[in-house]
C-alpha cells in the first residue's frame, strides 16, 4: 500500500535516509526513487538534480539555524547574549552533526564536489551562510551595546561555528569515541564566546 505521504516528502525522507547510511556519492536517484516508491522521473520532477535535493535535505530535514539567526538579527536584545549564543551552538553542533556523514563523501571526489559547490551558487546558497549569519545577529547586538565596540564578530562567528563543525568527527578516535553532550558543550562554547565579546 503506497505512503499517504505526497510524492516530495516521500522523496525527502528517502534521500534523507539513503544519504545518511550510504553517503551523498552513493545515493543514486534510482535508489532513492525506489526508496521513495515512485520512478526517477516522479523525482525529477520536484527536484533539478541529485545536489539539488541534497541541498533540500539539508534545508527541510536538518536542524535550522538560519531562521533563528535571522530573528535574532531581527531582535537584538531579545533573551541574553549566552542564552541566545547556546541555542545557536546547540543548533548549529545538531546540524553539523546529521550532515557530516551525508557530505563527507563530497570531499573524496572533485568532480562531485566542483559540481555541487556550483549548484550552491546557483541557488545562493551554501556553508559560508551560518558564518555571515552569525556575524549579522552579533553587529546588531553590538548595534545595542551588549557586545563591545570593538569585537570582531566575524571571527567570533567563525569560532562558534568552527566549534561546532569540528565536535561532529573531532571525538571518534578518543577511547571511548563518544562526543561530549550537546547541550553542555553548546552552553560551554557559548559562555566561552560572550565572555570574549562582552
Amino acid at each position: 500500500m503506497p505512503s499517504a505521504k505526497p510524492a516530495r516528502e516521500r522523496i525527502l525522507d528517502a534521500a534523507y535516509e539513503l544519504m545518511l547510511t550510504v553517503g551523498l556519492a552513493r545515493a543514486t536517484t534510482k535508489e532513492i526513487a525506489k526508496g521513495a516508491d515512485c520512478s526517477e522521473a516522479a523525482l525529477y520532477k520536484y527536484f533539478a538534480s541529485k545536489e539539488d535535493l541534497f541541498i533540500r535535505v539539508l534545508s527541510e530535514r536538518l536542524p535550522r539555524l538560519t531562521p533563528l539567526l535571522h530573528g535574532l538579527a531581527a531582535e537584538p536584545g531579545r533573551a541574553s547574549l549566552e542564552e541566545n549564543l547556546t541555542e545557536i551552538a546547540r543548533r548549529a553542533t545538531l546540524f553539523y552533526e546529521q550532515s557530516f556523514p551525508i557530505a563527507a563523501s563530497l570531499y573524496a571526489e572533485t568532480r562531485l564536489k566542483r559540481r555541487h559547490d556550483d549548484v550552491m551558487r546557483e541557488m545562493g546558497t551554501g556553508p559560508h551562510l551560518p558564518i555571515e549569519g552569525l556575524d549579522t545577529y552579533l553587529r546588531a547586538e553590538q548595534g545595542a551595546g551588549r557586545v563591545r565596540a570593538d569585537a570582531d564578530t566575524f571571527a567570533a562567528a567563525s569560532l562558534l561555528l568552527g566549534a561546532c563543525a569540528q565536535r561532529a568527527f573531532a571525538y571518534d578516535a578518543t577511547r571511548d569515541g563518544t562526543r561530549p553532550p550537546v547541550d553542555d558543550f553548546a552552553r560551554r562554547v557559548a559562555r566561552a564566546l560572550r565572555v570574549g565579546l562582552c
